[in-house]
Order: structure tokens, then sequence, then C-alpha cells
């Protein structure tokens, strides 16, 4: 199989049903930006070392991709054969969330991204998953779109928030606190 088809050279591209869309297609728009958040999870998954983790974030880009080729298929024949986002996914994702948040000190400041990479690389993935939930809301204005999917992105955000506290805190990081008066101070 040759990864060149030549037929959206003229900026044209084919829906999983086969309908033709221009490239700007506001499906294209969500379901391309929600490959660009799974590809930053794949840098996460293969750059964290806890194996729980790793695994639980192979378990969410799974996921991730179900969202992904719901988004494409614009036929409720084909949709009624695609795997769906289902509540014990975001149930899954909140006990996740608990475990860790246990685990770590009360947040009482916001925090700036960065400290480490992997810190950071945490956050660059929340920002994309944030921009994937706009742009599906903004989609189910003009289509439906199953509930569940905008909850569980709405949520992944938040497990790549605590999930960058906890990969800090494991790594011996302070979390970057945010301060107002930071020209202030002459800092």
């Amino acid at each position: 199989m040759r990864v060149y088809t030549r037929t959206g050279d003229k900026g044209e591209t084919s829906l999983a049903s086969g309908r033709r869309v221009p490239k700007y297609h506001p499906r294209l728009e969500a379901y391309g930006s929600v490959d660009e958040l799974n590809s930053h999870i794949g840098l996460l998954q293969s750059e964290i070392v806890d194996s729980l983790e790793q695994r639980f974030l192979l378990k969410i880009q799974n996921r991730v991709f179900t969202i992904s080729s719901r988004l494409a298929v614009d036929d409720p024949q084909m949709a009624d054969r695609l795997p769906e986002i289902r509540e014990s996914d975001i149930k899954e994702l909140e006990i996740e969330l608990d475990r860790m948040l246990d685990m770590l000190p009360p947040l009482k400041n916001f925090l700036i991204p960065g400290g480490h990479p992997l810190v950071a690389q945490c956050h660059v993935a929340r920002t994309v998953c944030r921009r994937v939930e706009r742009i599906i809301v903004h989609l189910a204005r003009e289509i439906e779109i199953d509930e569940n999917m905008i909850i569980y992105i709405n949520r992944l955000s938040d497990y790549l928030f605590v999930l960058a506290r906890k990969t800090g805190y494991d790594l011996g990081i302070q979390e970057i606190i945010w301060t107002s008066d930071y020209e202030a101070k002459g800092e």
C-alpha cells in the first residue's frame, strides 16, 4: 500500500464514507486535531517511566483514536459499527485522576508549564486537548456528536494537567508558581 494517493492534491479529501469534502471542512479540523492530540500523547507514552501510566496512556490513545474515527464518519450505518466512548471510559479517567491527586500536595496557585521537558510535554498535550474540546463542541452545533466524546476529552485535559503535576512530583521537580507581580519584583 502506498502512502500517497494523489486524490487530495486539489485540496479535497474523503471522509470515511467516501464523500469528498474540502480539506478545511470542520470534520477534518476536528479529527485532524484529535490525531495531533494522539501524537502528543504518544510522545508522553514513550517517555513516561511509570509502567502503569504507560499502559494507561496507551489505553487513552486507543480511546482518542475511537473519537477520531467517529468524527471521520458521516454515515450512520458505518458509525454503528464503530466502537463508542462509554461512561465507563470516563469513569476510568476519573479514577486515575483521583489516584494521582491522592499522591500530590493540594494545589493553591496557578502553575507555569515547565521545569522539565516531560512536564512541559504533558502541558502541551493538555492545551492541544483543550483546543480539541473547543473544536468538537463547535462542530456539535452542526452535527450530532455523542456527548460522551465531549465529556471524555474534557476529563482527558484534566488528566493531562494532573499527569504533569504527578510527573514533576515523581521527578523531584519543583512546580513553577505563577505570580502576578513578576515584573514588580524586578525578577
